[in-house]
């Protein structure tokens, strides 16, 4: 297995900052020329000296594979027949024990040895700040940054693509990742195993899960930290409980799930915590209740001819869902489309309430923003759109075109105007659209290889990217794309609605060209018919007026020029009677 280990310095490691600070000018010494040595000639002395070279070297340890054990402890240590959810029945016990006497003489005899550690972290105040009082020098960084922190590479020998990340809720300590390929015939030859990493220990997993097929979606649920749920290659989804080891606890069967792969799974805020539903290419969306993953719940067919034709129905191949919205959900389509659809709707027809032509290929990503959720960024092609639900018939904000497909994007956890896509180029672009619309305020070449995910930890400073080479890249960002700006969200809801306002005058625009192009096109099939019942053509008219007036006027012309010819006449009698 291939070991990489990242050795960074600080700058004020290497030696320390000199600081210079404007002063007056202070004269101290004046020594004038001696004139008798001008006249003296002055002789330079050049040689060569040879010394040994001398250089840096760093060199490092042999890196070490470290594993935590643990053990499975159920709450308190209960005996079988208690039942620790049952107050009455925990309070009863300890009543019982704090009676019994072995209890007692081992409290009293495990007192002293609690004594003397009290007594000796009083004597040490092991927690004292002995520099607390010295603020530490910030690093002031104009430009923004983007460093890699560690490499999580697949431990198997096959590298697999790593096809969906998920940070853990418990302050982004671990990392859930799924590994697999989604190339038709190739999973056979790979292995099934996906795997969470410790973000502190990267040499090796923390923990490998077993699910039925390769994974191609792995989500955290974001109430409790120790399950998740995974979507699979051949179209059941999984069940883990980390307490209970790497075995899946529960997995759907074969007959009642989806008949594709599972693209993506989210958990649904509910009150047991546990509700999820998924998205598939097969066309369905498929509810589940984790305690009972033997058939869905609920079942949706994307056919937008509202038929409940499974023939006709488009695949999802992205969801999206927003806590402050339980009943809308929405889904990314190999077509192109985004579907916005209403759960709680009576019928299964009016489940699908509307859709938008997004993309010329399948859209790889969908995601509200969290501080805005009326609108949406999707990704898909080679650019990247920013959504109002007010419009459906184009963004109100797009990327430019770029020479690599575009495979996933995400907005920021704590700032409303950034978001982040990957590239099959290997390239991370990180966009500010408060400053700039046009290009991305960041781009960083993480891989050689393509980015197939991307995922920011709720903190917002540390960003994980997955490759086609079964690498998961940590990065920290810096501060300036990573801390709320001042008036930031009212400054990006104020874009949001002009740019809104400005499509829609657009559209408007659009609408009114083709109504006067239709208006025109019924008149011109008017004269056609008139033309045919025998009445002449505009064009036969305006040749007979044409016509009409050339001849009038050399009607005119001939009646001047008689006109001229006889006034000519009368003056030449004249004269000759003179």
């Amino acid at each position: 297995m291939e070991i990489v280990n990242v050795l960074m310095k600080r700058r004020s490691e290497f030696n320390r900052l000199r600081g210079f600070v404007d002063s007056d000018f202070k004269k101290l010494v004046d020594m004038s020329p001696d004139q008798s040595t001008s006249e003296q000639p002055i002789h330079k002395d050049q040689s060569v000296q040879a010394g040994q070279e001398m250089s840096e070297h760093e060199t490092n340890t042999v890196g070490l594979e470290f594993i935590s054990h643990g053990m499975n402890h159920v709450e308190g240590g209960w005996p079988k027949d208690i039942d620790h959810e049952n107050m009455e029945q925990t309070i009863r016990f300890r009543k019982k024990a704090g009676k019994n006497e072995a209890y007692i003489s081992s409290i009293l005899q495990l007192g002293s040895v609690m004594e003397l550690c009290i007594r000796q972290n009083n004597a040490i105040d092991k927690y004292e700040q002995y520099f607390e009082d010295e603020e530490e020098e910030e690093e002031n960084h104009n430009a923004p940054y983007a460093k890699t922190m560690n490499v999580l590479r697949d431990p198997h020998q096959v590298k697999r693509t790593v096809t969906s990340l998920s940070w853990s809720p418990d302050r982004g300590r671990k990392l859930a990742a799924a590994y697999s390929s989604v190339v038709f015939q190739q999973t056979s030859q790979l292995s099934t195993d996906s795997y969470i990493w410790d973000v502190e220990k990267p040499s090796i997993p923390e923990m490998v899960l077993k699910p039925p097929s390769p994974l191609v979606c792995l989500e955290y649920n974001p109430r409790v930290s120790y399950t998740l749920m995974g979507g699979c290659y051949n179209g059941q989804v999984a069940y883990w409980d980390t307490r209970r080891g790497c075995q899946t606890v529960a997995y759907s069967s074969v007959e009642h799930s989806h008949k594709d792969p599972v693209y993506k799974v989210i958990w649904l805020q509910s009150k047991t915590g546990t509700d999820a539903f998924s998205a598939s290419t097969d066309g369905q969306v498929l509810w589940w209740d984790v305690r009972k993953l033997s058939e869905p719940t609920e079942r949706l067919i994307l056919d937008l001819s509202k038929e409940g034709n499974l023939g006709r129905a488009l695949g999802g191949i992205s969801l999206e869902f927003e806590i402050t919205m339980p009943t809308k959900f929405m889904v990314g389509t190999e077509e192109g489309l985004i579907i916005s659809c209403n759960r709680k709707a009576k019928t299964p027809a009016e489940k699908i309430v509307c859709t938008y032509d997004g993309h010329r290929g399948s859209v790889y990503a969908v995601q509200r923003n969290p501080f805005l959720p009326k609108n949406f960024l999707t990704v898909g092609d080679w650019c990247a759109r920013i959504w109002s639900e007010d419009i459906k018939e184009s963004s109100i904000i797009n990327t430019k075109n770029g020479v690599s497909e575009l495979m996933d994007a995400c907005w920021s956890p704590v700032r409303p105007s950034v978001f982040f896509t990957v590239k099959m180029n290997g390239v991370l672009d990180i966009w500010d659209i408060l400053f700039n619309q046009s290009d991305p305020t960041l781009s960083v070449k993480v891989c050689d290889g393509g980015l197939y995910s991307i995922r920011v930890e709720e903190n917002g400073r540390l960003v994980a990217c997955g490759s086609e080479k079964g690498e998961a890249t940590l990065l920290e960002i810096s501060s300036g794309l990573s801390v709320p700006q001042k008036n930031e969200k009212s400054l990006v809801a104020a874009m949001f609605e002009r740019e809104t306002k400005r499509e829609k005058i657009l559209m408007g625009r659009q609408r009114e060209i083709r109504l006067k192009e239709r208006c025109r096109s019924e008149q011109s099939r008017e004269e056609e018919v008139v033309r045919e019942d025998g009445e002449e053509s505009p064009q036969e008219l305006l040749a007979r007026a044409e016509k009409d007036f050339y001849s009038m006027v050399e009607v005119e012309l001939k009646r001047r020029r008689k006109g001229k010819d006889l006034i000519q006449e009368q003056v030449v009698c004249e004269d000759k009677q003179t």
